[in-house]
């Protein structure tokens, strides 16, 4: 499917009834897994992209980095892919080149957020928040950007831990009078912050459904009864697969061999069928 395509479809998606449901794939593997599951879009984690390269998520990796690490994973799969922007990569003005470049990557949407460069992770202390109209600027000037009217444009406010719920509803109003398609209001803390926020808010709203965090932890079907359209789960996979990994390398420490987890470990016939490979074949085993 073409780029524009996944665009329309995730337009689309979201004008139904019912949420968008996007599990985080930290690589294009991940994004195959999803697409084969059923899922209609998918979501691409600046922490995920970070932590796979060896770094923390304090907005050290760079917008090439980011955006050619997306593109190979979005461009694996049909499905949609919504990609995690940070702050926007600088000022309004580069925000411009942002959207562009993350739009012929083949992204089908981004989010900004309004922390100051180095941000944070969303869900720790000592966040510090840019200006309302700096980042209104930031918006405008990513609606400016896009050359796809489908490209979505979502705005991250991480208000409610710096400056309190009601600032981040006032923020977000903002943000949406500025251009934005959606809001992402990150670190809510109970079901009737999420059930207030879109009384006052409205709109689309993303949903993070992290591990770990402040947000407690809520259903997809929870979530479309609060009136959210899009929830992601930003690195549930990744995490589970870093635990595993854990597990056999202490296995391989300890035993010098991985005969006795082999159970656990996805087949090279499980591999090549994700992959897509045709015509291999092992005869003496009989398997791929």
């Amino acid at each position: 499917m073409k780029a524009e395509e996944k665009r329309a479809s995730l337009r689309k998606l979201l004008q139904e009834k019912g949420i968008v449901a996007m599990p985080g794939a930290s690589n294009a593997l991940f994004a195959k897994m999803i697409e084969r599951e059923g899922f209609q879009a998918l979501y691409i984690s600046g922490a995920g992209i970070a932590n796979s390269l060896g770094f923390p998520d304090t907005g050290i990796v760079t917008r090439p980095e980011v955006i050619n690490y997306a593109k190979y994973i979005a461009n694996a799969v049909n499905i949609p892919a919504v990609c995690d922007a940070d702050t926007g990569f600088g000022e309004a003005k580069d925000v411009i080149r942002t959207v562009e470049e993350f739009e012929a990557a083949g992204i089908s949407g981004i989010h900004i957020e309004d922390q100051e460069f180095p941000k944070k992770c969303g869900h720790l202390p000592g966040k510090v928040l840019v200006p309302v109209e700096e980042m209104v600027e930031k918006i405008k000037a990513a609606v400016k950007g896009r050359h796809d009217k489908n490209f979505l444009i979502v705005a991250r406010t991480d208000a409610k831990a710096v400056e309190g719920f009601d600032k981040a509803v006032s923020r977000s109003k903002a943000y949406l009078d500025a251009g934005a398609d959606a809001i992402f209001p990150e670190a809510l803390e109970s079901k009737e912050e999420f059930a207030r926020f879109y009384k006052e808010v409205g709109g689309l709203l993303m949903a993070n459904m992290t591990e770990f965090g402040k947000s407690p932890y809520f259903s997809t079907d929870d979530l479309a009864a609060m009136g959210y359209k899009m929830v992601i789960f930003p690195l549930a996979a990744f995490r589970a697969a870093n635990k595993a990994a854990e597990a056999v390398i202490r296995t391989l420490k300890k035993e010098g061999t991985q005969k006795n987890i082999i159970t656990g470990m996805q087949t090279r016939k499980e591999l090549y069928e994700l992959l897509g490979y045709d015509g291999f074949k092992d005869s003496s085993k009989g398997e791929l």
